[in-house]
């Protein structure tokens, strides 16, 4: 009997903390996790404790957990108000970037500040697509944690404005094909049937569409990636 009378205690609050928790966080504002600053995302965690605290509360006392809550969030965002008016706060709560390479020199005292190592480093490198330093000639690592990357002039990719190219407007593709299964949404909205994918598939020689791993047009094109199955072996960024 206690058993159901503290299932109905929970019910209710597990509601109204996660009605709070919606509330809180239109308040403070909605950010991807790699633009949380070290603040926001200790504040985060600690909200999300008291609204666990408060959803699993069997002594019925929910106002002191719920007033912390509140409180919590109004400190977020009376920080971020003044953060937006003063630097040297913004500086403080928030972080400030630091360079990590600039012209040909890694800055280590830097990297220990930022919490990073060098197989660390080249990884972000990579990840956006720089596997030789010598392309770099500026990387910062900013306060949200990642690491921005400034391209020597001579490798900046050249756009059509450079060259005085006109262009036409670019088309988003839609995806098509999933994993092996057409998505006959994607497919219809795309303005086209199941025989004309059935036909670009067959010349880009694929003759089922479970051979697909995935396909997606622009209305005029079709791309498509097949199943491998085997896989890499090479593990030489370790």
């Amino acid at each position: 009997m206690d058993t159901i009378t503290d299932l109905y205690k929970i019910i209710p609050a597990s509601i109204g903390s996660l009605i709070v928790l919606f509330l809180l966080t239109k308040l403070i504002g909605n950010r991807q996790m790699s633009q949380l600053t070290m603040f926001d995302y200790i504040n985060g965690i600690t909200i999300g404790s008291i609204a666990a605290e408060m959803a699993t509360s069997l002594e019925g006392d929910v106002l002191k957990p719920l007033l912390a809550m509140l409180i919590y969030g109004f400190a977020v965002v009376i920080i971020s108000v003044l953060s937006e008016r003063s630097n040297a706060l913004r500086r403080f709560f928030g972080g400030r970037s630091l360079v990590i390479m600039d012209k040909g020199k890694i800055y280590r005292n830097n990297m220990k500040k930022a919490k990073i190592d060098l197989s660390e480093f080249l990884i972000q490198c990579r990840v956006n697509g720089y596997f030789d330093l010598d392309e770099i000639e500026t990387a910062v690592f900013e306060s949200n944690g990642r690491i921005s990357f400034l391209p020597k002039a001579g490798r900046r990719p050249v756009c059509p404005d450079d060259l005085k190219i006109p262009v036409q407007t670019a088309e988003y593709f839609i995806t098509l094909i999933a994993d092996g299964s057409v998505l006959y949404k994607n497919l219809h909205a795309a303005g086209k049937d199941e025989q004309w994918l059935k036909k670009e598939l067959k010349q880009l020689g694929y003759s089922k569409f479970s051979d697909v791993f995935y396909a997606a047009s622009d209305g005029m094109s079709v791309i498509a990636y097949g199943y491998e199955r085997g896989e890499s072996k090479n593990d030489i960024f370790q």
